[in-house]
């Protein structure tokens, strides 16, 4: 998939590994159905149905697409970062153990890093 330019904000924290102010993104408090993409290379990175609200400030995802992304230790091994295994686009950080869901994960991801597609049922158009 074909994605159009980073803008100079997108590649400080998709390239940097930067972090974009919390409660500020576009996809912090965004509830339509369908595929959260990586924002860099387009591929599908999470489903809205795995989408939570965490109150903390980023898009929160307690799941995501198999094989779509990668964790990478912190340098100081304080967190993990999460990238997209296709690109290695930063997205943001993974955090265990805070009983938000079932599935007692988090994703924490910068709205910069993701793209939205709204899902179309077969009968849609």
């Amino acid at each position: 998939m074909k994605m159009p330019p980073l803008s100079q904000e997108e590649e400080r924290v998709i390239a940097h590994k930067g972090t974009e102010a919390s409660f500020s993104g576009k996809f912090y408090d965004h509830h339509e159905s369908g595929i959260y993409r990586c924002r860099r290379c387009g591929v599908e990175l999470y489903r809205s149905s795995d989408k939570f609200d965490s109150g903390r400030g980023w898009p929160s995802f307690d799941d995501e697409i198999s094989g779509a992304v990668t964790r990478v230790p912190d340098v100081d091994g304080s967190r993990t970062e999460i990238t997209c295994s296709a690109c290695g686009a930063h997205l943001g950080h993974i955090f265990l153990g805070e009983g938000m869901t079932t599935k007692d994960i988090r994703h924490c991801v910068n709205s910069l890093s993701l793209d939205f597609s709204k899902e179309y049922k077969k009968n849609e158009r």
